[in-house]
């Protein structure tokens, strides 16, 4: 990394640092019910009105039953919206119906918090699509993973009943009541002021219809042809028959994009307006917007982890956590960004100056510093948007992508996921120390036994079972190996990152495969909805077992997991459960690239 590149990260970090201290105080409150009286007298008829009792806590099932329900039919209503936008208004391009299986796809996408898009969104989705489907589901998603971060954290802090030891009768909070505050009070406060500084930067807002403009330069294309039943030619060798042809306009896509890209990136959604997402300078026009988008996908995720440490009264545990955190990212954008710096040597044997760094799929605008670092905060942080193609970065600096992704999405993670996901494993970190030393494992006074181990390890097993599961599938049947554009070692990186991508509800994507098809909108909608919920229902099994037991008092014999051992410790686990899965796979794919390029 060179200088610039440092300076970026430090200034980066800080200003995170900053955001985040006010921002994890907000929401500790927003946790523990403390809510300002103005706030209280505009619930109080909202929650009579839909039957709320704010104060009733819930038991884990049926807080998750509740979660369940309340995501499931938010997927119903993104299908309806797409399958019906032809006959709905706000659709000035006349776009037609979304076919039903990506509209199946983007439905379980967008309500997982993955939002993973097969499509191109100026040519897909209508206006009232984007905001009624889309946007809205950003909020929800988003609200459903602090939510159960939440309840996760009640888990440990609360004091439990002396001869109530049943996970069964765990309290964690009321589901209702955490997603209407940390919709009204959270991300829509957050998201008007990062959407009015938007617009004031060049992000557009409106509803106009889409605009023609006349080009300086006359553009020459291949125009793919049809035959007489209007599907594509194709010559003897199987492709596909074009002619080549000249245009001197472009139309220019309009929209409502501010208001869906704030959200986009507070709630670490990450699904584009745009098919190029952040990359579109409608979405992302300058070095300011594009620094505020990176702080905004951290902001929540990093203020979150100070937010534990206040409700269970040790802000140190906070800190550790968030220091795990960091010091995961920091060596993961070392590497990225020495990656793209370093260059192509295929480049370099071409008489391109390898000094230059590797250029390909990236913007001008930003740079190779500002892509990789953007590249790995968005697969840190569970939120999938782009400003450079990972399908065009270097061997290692895909392989960092996919790293960051395959540990669970806990290096900041997603709003909410990536902290529970690492309280996972602290947990587990925790008992494999009481083993090595002969102890009952204990967490913040929480003793950890068997029930909380198998929940734990169906938490951290049913990802992976599903990422290499279904890329076993893809790469076996004709059906997924038709959308590799890349044969060999990159093109099975291309299959592999898909289901990390989705079933670590990510969403973004090694562009170079071809994943609009029945096949994969339908595999890669199934791993999205396991993947998010078949995580979330055993953390808040979890959090009901933590919040029934009693509290133990510290002793000598007691492990501290607010130090510096600790960290290293998390960092260890991390690393060696989470990522210890994928190496055959890394080896097949980016790993093995990387030699081939550097033999």
């Amino acid at each position: 990394m060179n200088a610039s590149a440092w300076t970026l990260l430090a200034v980066f970090l800080a200003l995170l640092l900053i955001l985040a201290w006010p921002l994890g105080r907000w929401l500790a409150a927003l946790c523990e019910g403390r809510m300002p009286r103005w706030i209280a007298r505009i619930e109080a008829p909202l929650f009579r009105l839909a039957g709320v009792e704010p104060n009733s806590s819930m038991g884990w099932m049926t807080y998750a039953l509740a979660l369940l329900a309340f995501n499931a039919l938010g997927a119903l209503a993104v299908y309806g919206l797409q399958r019906l936008q032809a006959l709905l208004p706000l659709n000035p391009a006349g776009l037609p119906a979304v076919s039903g299986d990506s509209a199946f796809n983007t439905a379980l996408s967008f309500s997982t918090n993955t939002n993973w898009q097969g499509y191109a969104g100026e040519s897909t989705m209508s206006y009232l699509t984007q905001m009624l489907a889309l946007t809205v589901q950003n909020f929800l998603s988003a609200a459903t993973g602090i939510a159960v971060a939440f309840a996760l954290i009640r888990g440990f802090a609360a004091r439990g009943e002396a001869g109530r030891r049943s996970a069964r009768f765990g309290a964690i909070g009321n589901a209702w009541a955490d997603l209407t505050r940390l919709t009204l009070w959270l991300l829509l406060p957050l998201s008007f002021v990062l959407a009015v500084v938007f617009v004031g930067q060049g992000v557009i807002q409106n509803f106009d219809g889409y605009k023609t403009v006349t080009t300086v330069e006359a553009t020459v294309y291949q125009d793919p042809q049809n035959g007489p039943d209007g599907q594509p030619l194709k010559d003897a060798a199987g492709n596909p028959v074009t002619k080549e042809a000249t245009t001197q306009t472009q139309t220019l896509p309009m929209g409502p994009v501010a208001s869906q890209e704030a959200i986009k990136m507070l709630g670490t959604n990450g699904g584009g307006y745009f098919n190029a997402n952040s990359a579109h300078p409608f979405e992302n026009p300058t070095a300011l917007t594009n620094l505020l988008q990176m702080l905004a996908i951290f902001s929540i995720p990093a203020a979150l982890c100070l937010t534990f440490g206040q409700v269970v009264g040790d802000r140190r545990q906070g800190r550790a956590i968030l220091g795990a955190m960091t010091a995961i990212f920091v060596v993961g954008v070392i590497v990225a960004t020495g990656a793209e710096q370093a260059g192509n040597p295929l480049l370099a044997a071409l008489g391109v100056d390898p000094s230059a760094g590797n250029w390909e799929g990236k913007d001008l605008r930003f740079g190779i510093a500002a892509s990789a670092l953007f590249a790995v905060v968005t697969t840190a942080a569970s939120c999938g948007a782009v400003i450079a193609m990972h399908d065009s970065l270097t061997p290692m600096g895909g392989l960092v992508t996919l790293v960051m992704m395959q540990l669970g999405e806990v290096v900041f993670g997603g709003v909410g996921s990536g902290l529970y996901g690492m309280l996972v494993f602290a947990i587990l970190a925790v008992f494999i120390a009481g083993l090595m030393i002969g102890r009952t494992p204990e967490y913040l006074g929480k003793k950890i036994e068997v029930y909380e181990m198998k929940l734990i390890a169906i938490a951290i097993l049913v990802t992976p079972i599903l990422v290499l599961l279904g890329t076993a599938v893809a790469v076996s049947m004709e059906a997924g190996r038709a959308g590799i554009a890349n044969p060999g070692a990159h093109g099975f990186s291309e299959i592999l990152y898909a289901f990390t991508s989705a079933a670590n509800n990510n969403g973004s994507a090694f562009a170079g495969l071809s994943a609009n098809t029945p096949f994969y909108n339908t595999m890669l909608g199934v791993a999205t909805w396991l993947g998010r919920f078949a995580v979330m229902v055993p953390v808040l099994a979890i959090a009901g077992a933590l919040a029934a037991k009693q509290r133990l008092p510290v002793t000598a014999g007691t492990l501290p997991t607010n130090g510096p051992l600790f960290v290293v410790l998390l960092i260890g686990t991390v690393l060696l459960v989470g990522l210890l899965n994928y190496v055959p796979a890394l080896a097949l794919g980016p790993i093995v690239e990387h030699l081939m390029l550097w033999k």
